[in-house]
């Protein structure tokens, strides 16, 4: 199995991104005790923040090469089939996600799946629902991250040129993020509802990936050199972070009781639109752990570690694989959620995501190696009729 991981790559990347995909599997999965215990209760940031700037710094690495190789209009005609492959991945696991859903809501009788994932309007509008859907105008529950990441990479084959000037880059990206927050813009939604994730402020998350992650020919890679100060800036930052999502998540009560001028900005701190202590969580830890951990540190290369590796370098498939599963592990829970349960459902949705990982490595090394040439025919001898 770890024979299929490739090492080639920054492993520190593939390993994040691999424990980003296991958190979304065990945080969308309503009553899994794990989820006390995965970043998003003790950080203001989330796997959705560290995926979205992984996939901009794969992005910018690897069509950033692309670009320089062969031309803007090639990599972007690479880039837009992406982004194609990611949309089919969407739609097959709407229609998946909704089979799924509304067949438990119909044996189980419990319709309030349908309300509280969103899914109601298959059920009161499906011919509008699905064309809304295809046009991702409609989102339903845990299929909104999939849709951010088709827009934002669009937007990249766009902007592509720009990664060759990293801070004009980074300056008007920035510039369209603090649009979207004071101006309250954001891409039309069916039923007037604003998109979960916003694209045009996350975006800005992941051109900081982009320019992060690309390596101009000749010459060195942004960076950010590491300074003391600034490292101990951002512990502070992440414990202040620490005490408030504390206080949203297991003591609002406390908060709204003996903290009233400052609830209300905890109230503010919105995911949708990526609040700046969302975005300023997200960078502190990139910094420690870009500085903190070498990319030749040799636990990378340990088993546990490569079993992460190899999750983030299939992300596309165990992600859509982790969303299917969440709900599986939901229904499991919700009939019995003793330890035993707890135990068999994280062991067996951890072990069918590696196994799938496993499979889409595998197929995907024998894509990529070369055909043995068939062998020719053998030449008769002379006088040799036969």
């Amino acid at each position: 199995m770890l024979a299929l991981i490739r090492q080639d790559r920054d492993l520190r990347v593939d390993i994040v991104r691999g424990f980003a995909l296991w958190a979304i599997f065990v945080n969308h999965t309503p009553g899994n005790w794990l989820g006390y215990v995965t970043p998003r209760n003790y950080t203001l940031a989330d796997a959705t923040e560290a995926f979205v700037l992984l996939a901009g710094y794969a992005a910018g690495l690897a069509y950033g090469l692309v670009l320089d190789r062969q031309g803007w209009f090639f990599a972007a005609s690479r880039v837009m089939g992406r982004v194609f492959t990611l949309y089919v991945a969407h739609i097959f696991l709407l229609v998946l996600f909704t089979a799924q859903v509304g067949l438990s809501a119909e044996r189980l009788d419990a319709a309030a799946y349908l309300d509280e994932l969103h899914l109601d309007p298959f059920a009161a509008e499906p011919y509008r629902a699905l064309l809304e859907a295809l046009l991702l105008r409609y989102q339903p529950s845990f299929l909104n991250i999939l849709p951010l990441y088709i827009v934002v990479l669009a937007m990249f084959a766009l902007a592509m040129p720009l990664v060759r000037r990293p801070w004009l880059m980074l300056g008007l990206s920035a510039a369209l993020w603090a649009c979207a927050r004071v101006f309250d813009l954001s891409l039309p939604s069916w039923r007037g509802e604003d998109w979960f994730f916003n694209p045009l402020a996350w975006q800005l998350l992941f051109f900081i990936g982009c320019a992060l992650g690309y390596r101009p020919p000749g010459g060195a890679p942004l960076s950010v050199p590491w300074r003391p100060w600034a490292g101990a800036l951002c512990w502070v930052l992440l414990a202040a972070g620490a005490a408030m999502t504390v206080l949203i998540y297991f003591t609002w009560d406390f908060a709204e009781a003996r903290l009233p001028a400052f609830a209300p900005y905890l109230a503010a701190i919105d995911k949708a639109s990526l609040h700046p202590a969302r975005l300023l969580t997200m960078l502190a830890l990139t910094y420690l752990i870009a500085h903190g951990v070498t990319r030749d540190a040799p636990w990378l290369r340990r088993r546990p570690a490569l079993v992460l590796a190899l999750l983030g370098q299939q992300a596309l498939p165990v992600f859509c694989a982790g969303i299917a599963l969440s709900f599986a592990g939901r229904l499991a829970l919700e009939a019995d959620d003793r330890w035993a349960m707890q135990v068999m459902v994280n062991l067996a949705g951890a072990a069918l995501l590696v196994g799938l990982a496993v499979v889409t490595a595998w197929y995907g090394a024998e894509k990529r190696s070369p055909r043995r040439a068939t062998p020719p025919l053998p030449t008769p001898a002379a006088g040799d009729t036969r």
